[in-house]
């Protein structure tokens, strides 16, 4: 007999819906033999263990007779555990365990105990999307799964948590007499909006920061525009305490980021189950020991890197140079593109990395070039050396480069106190939203969704070429200031657009509509440093 269940593959960031078919030969054998066919991993094909155990274990018995399970479309790799409970739901349909002929309308996905309880799988964010574009209205999923699948609207999720409990539901929902179904339990309910409406608390704040009214300033124009900053100052100067604070200024996620970040959380397997949306913008910061496959992502099956999971929040690199240069290289394509694609023989796969780069680092190996305080041991070629570890392209790429002196001890001890976190979000948050208005009106829609049209930029720093020229107009002053400082100072036309982009964002904190001459100097100073700081 042949019994068909749905279930859903992960790839990358998104998932595809997989028919699971499972027949009986009804030649009696020594014992239950399983034939596991469309390109499964070993994992899946490991599932015929569990799925014996857990079938017994539940109280069914299964007669001795070869079964074969077809995964398809048998051209897609089949990866991970979350087979596991449609090929059992496939086998009790198959012979004959179940009222319910026809679960077209239900994908199932989970991975069984030998108990025959469920464990939670990775990914379930896109499986939840992939069901509702497909027009699949029901998901059977572990009960840990179930607060992240809930975030979707459109489809009924159901926690389960055995595959006893599975049966039980399904057999609910088979047609009665009057050919009327109804299913016993009541679909997870989560509310979104609430989520992301949570206030978050910020232990690091601002107000903690004595002195550097500059870098201060660098990361509150960096901040409001979602633009890439580069730190540069001695030892203890405060560097990394400025970059840890900078998530207290950052602004809340739109809904269409949390969801997007929320699927690489889920596939890379670092979600948080109780909350089931990511709520605040990622902060990640790895050691300068990092491989570039983990910075960037890799494997055989192609996994997210730290930038893929910085996707929509901001990435540190502490102590820049002291990275590999191979590790350092590689963030060109996503400091660029927004995205990364990682080919392997068997596919090629893309993740987002849309994310806010601040990075800090030593003007030399002993730390202390121009420095007033203490002396500077290193010789010039030393230095160069040192410096050269960053290269100039990647230089290129970062928006806003500024200098952290070391600070002085009447600051440290003595003065008002700075002002904090909350008085500098609040100018970041009015100069987002005048952003938000801008750029409401550019839509795009998702490759294959049926969805409305979404919007793609949300800063600008995410502006394109042509939206520079739309929303970047200068005064003829400003023009004649740009120019000249191009012509100095030789900087290249990457350059010349990202200092059109922080001008952009610099008046915007000042609510102007126009870029003019104040704005373009001060783009221009972040621009200068790393050419002026070692000569």
């Amino acid at each position: 007999m042949l019994f068909k269940a749905r279930s859903a593959a992960v790839y990358g960031i998104d998932a595809h819906i997989i028919d699971v078919e499972v027949d009986f030969s009804g030649i009696k054998t020594q014992e239950e033999t399983f034939a596991t066919v469309g390109l499964p991993d070993a994992a899946v094909r490991e599932s015929r263990d569990r799925v014996r155990s857990a079938i017994k274990n539940s109280g069914f018995d299964l007669p001795p007779t070869r079964i074969t399970i077809n995964l398809a479309p048998a051209d897609l790799k089949k990866e991970g555990s979350g087979f596991d409970l449609p090929i059992a739901i496939g086998i009790l349909g198959a012979y004959g365990a179940l009222s319910i002929k026809d679960i077209s309308d239900f994908v199932l996905v989970g991975e069984l105990g030998l108990d025959g309880s469920l464990r939670a799988v990775q990914g379930m964010l896109p499986i939840a999307i992939a069901a509702r574009t497909a027009g699949i209205h029901n998901l059977i999923i572990p009960a840990a799964n179930a607060r992240e699948a809930a975030v979707v609207s459109g489809v009924n999720v159901y926690p389960v948590t055995s595959l006893l409990q599975v049966r039980e539901l399904l057999n609910s929902a088979a047609p009665d007499a009057n050919g009327q179904s109804s299913i016993f339990a009541q679909p997870l309910v989560v509310d979104s909006t609430s989520l992301l409406n949570e206030a978050v608390e910020y232990q690091a704040d601002f107000r903690d920061v004595r002195g550097q009214h500059v870098a201060k300033r660098a990361l509150e124009v960096a901040a409001a525009g979602g633009h890439n900053i580069l730190m540069i100052g001695p030892p203890g100067s405060g560097k990394t305490m400025l970059a840890k604070r900078l998530p207290s200024i950052l602004t809340p996620l739109r809904f269409e980021e949390a969801l997007e970040t929320t699927k690489i959380h889920s596939v890379a397997g670092i979600l948080n189950r109780d909350e089931g949306l990511v709520t605040h913008r990622p902060f990640r910061s790895p050691h300068h020991t990092i491989s570039d496959a983990g910075l960037i992502g890799g494997g055989m099956i192609p996994r997210p890197g730290e930038v893929s999971l910085a996707h929509n929040g901001l990435l540190f690199l502490d102590e820049l140079p002291e990275f590999p240069r191979n590790v350092l290289e590689v963030l060109r394509q996503p400091l660029e593109d927004g995205m990364v694609t990682i080919s392997r023989a068997a596919m090629s796969l893309s993740f987002p990395a849309r994310f806010m780069l601040a990075a800090a680092m030593n003007p030399c190996p002993c730390g202390y070039f121009n420095d007033k305080s203490r002396e500077c041991m290193c010789t010039p070629p030393m230095i160069q050396r040192y410096v050269s570890k960053v290269s100039g392209p990647l230089l290129d790429r970062i928006d806003i480069h500024i200098e952290v002196p070391a600070v002085q001890y009447k600051e440290l001890r003595g003065g008002a106190s700075s002002e904090g976190s909350a008085e500098i979000r609040a100018r970041v948050l009015a100069a987002r939203e005048i952003q938000h208005a801008r750029f409401l009106e550019i839509p795009v829609r998702t490759k294959g969704s049926s969805r409305a049209p979404s919007r793609a930029i949300f800063a600008n720093a995410q502006m394109s070429t042509q939206q520079i020229r739309t929303f970047c107009e200068l005064s003829s002053d400003a023009e004649r200031l740009l120019e000249r400082a191009m012509q100095q100072q030789g900087l290249s036309a990457r350059a010349h657009d990202r200092i059109l982009k922080v001008a952009r964002t610099i008046a915007d904190l000042e609510a102007a509509p126009s870029i003019t001459v104040p704005h373009i100097a001060e783009a221009i100073q972040y621009r200068t440093l790393d050419r002026s700081y070692w000569s």
